[in-house]
């Protein structure tokens, strides 16, 4: 009988050439392509619904759901900040005159830090004319001395991290009832490029 051999596969050689790793997108690059786009009341929708999504029900995020004639214009990226406030509130020498209510603020300005709460506070001067600003913030001021602030004075406009206003607000040391307007510094980015809704924090 004639012998049969079987035949190994050939070994394939392992290719030496390591793949080439995927480079990761960065912020920085994503922003030199694109252009900063003013925010719009879509994109404070669209993140309620993410953070709440997966614990409320459907009833509940619904009544989170605010209308279109709640939010103002946003700032086109064209205003400073004080000439943004006076196309938003033309009548501000009237509600500042009339607000004398103690624990409240008639407009209420959320910004991501301290630094830019205070940066935003020089740059309302021509806006605010008159009137008392009140920085809501962490960075050396500690929460009962604000608590005292707001007991005994009359502030027209609170400038302040979303954390301490939350804070305030839980101990009952800030009251809402009064706040006719609500100022979110959406499009701002810090040293790490972050703007405020980036921030898992807040």
């Amino acid at each position: 009988p004639t012998e049969c051999f079987l035949s190994r596969p050939e070994e394939k050689q392992e290719s030496t050439v390591k793949a080439k790793r995927r480079k990761k997108k960065k912020i920085s690059d994503v922003l030199q392509k694109s252009a900063p786009k003013p925010g719009v009341p879509a994109d404070l929708q669209n993140l309620l619904t993410q953070h709440f999504g997966e614990n409320r029900s459907v009833i509940e995020i619904e009544e989170l759901q605010l209308s279109d004639s709640c939010f103002l214009p946003a700032n086109d990226l064209t205003h400073s900040f004080s000439s943004y406030l006076k196309e938003i509130c033309p009548k501000w020498a009237k509600l500042r005159r009339n607000h004398k209510e103690k624990k409240s603020v008639v407009m209420l300005v959320l910004c991501s830090s301290a630094l830019r709460s205070l940066e935003l506070i020089k740059s309302m001067t021509a806006f605010k004319g008159d009137c008392k600003v009140l920085k809501l913030f962490a960075k050396h001021i500690k929460i009962k001395e604000q608590m005292n602030m707001l007991e005994k004075g009359v502030f027209h406009i609170g400038v302040g991290t979303p954390g301490r206003i939350k804070a305030l607000v839980e101990q009952d040391a800030l009251c809402l009832n009064s706040t006719k307007y609500m100022i979110l510094d959406w499009n701002w980015r810090d040293q790490k490029l972050r703007r405020m809704m980036d921030i898992p924090e807040v």
